[in-house]
C-alpha cells in the first residue's frame, strides 16, 4: 500500500512501488500579484527510484484545490516536457510552478510509470500545500 506523509514544511514525501517522491513547494513573492489577486508558487520534486527495476514516468496527473474548494485535474504525458528513465537507485529533479487567486491551495497526484517488464504501475504524490503567508 502506498505510504504518504506530510512533513512540516507543507511539501511531501510518498512511496509506491518502490518509487519515492519528495515534494518542495515555495511562495514566489516577486513573481505574485496579490492586487489582481495572482499569487505563484514553485515546487521542486525529486523522484528516486528504491526499488530493483527499470522504470520510466510516462504520464502525470494532478488534482489542484484552491481555498474557495475549486477544483481542477490536469493529465499530461511526462513532466517538464521528458519522460525520464530511472534505474534502480537513480534520482530525477525537476521544478515547476502553480498559480492561484487564492493565498493557497494544494496539489496532489500520480505518475503513471512502465517498468521495464512492460507493466504500468501509479506512483502516488502526496498532497501538498502552496501557502502564500509562509514557506
Amino acid at each position: 500500500m502506498p505510504q504518504t506523509t506530510t512533513k512540516k514544511t507543507l511539501g511531501s514525501e510518498s512511496l509506491g512501488a518502490g518509487i519515492r517522491v519528495g515534494v518542495k513547494p515555495y511562495y514566489s513573492a516577486e513573481h505574485s500579484k496579490p492586487e489582481d489577486p495572482l499569487y505563484v508558487f514553485g515546487y521542486r520534486i525529486t523522484i528516486t527510484n528504491e526499488s530493483p527495476r527499470w522504470a520510466k514516468l510516462v504520464s502525470r496527473h494532478w488534482i489542484i484545490v484552491n481555498a474557495n474548494g475549486k477544483h481542477e485535474e490536469v493529465r499530461g504525458e511526462g513532466v517538464v516536457g521528458q519522460q525520464p528513465e530511472l534505474g534502480p537507485g537513480e534520482s530525477f529533479e525537476y521544478a515547476s510552478y502553480c498559480t492561484f487567486t487564492t493565498l493557497w491551495g494544494t496539489m496532489e497526484g500520480t505518475y503513471t510509470m512502465i517498468g521495464e517488464d512492460g507493466e504500468m504501475f501509479q506512483v502516488p504524490v502526496g498532497r501538498f500545500y502552496l501557502v502564500a503567508t509562509g514557506e
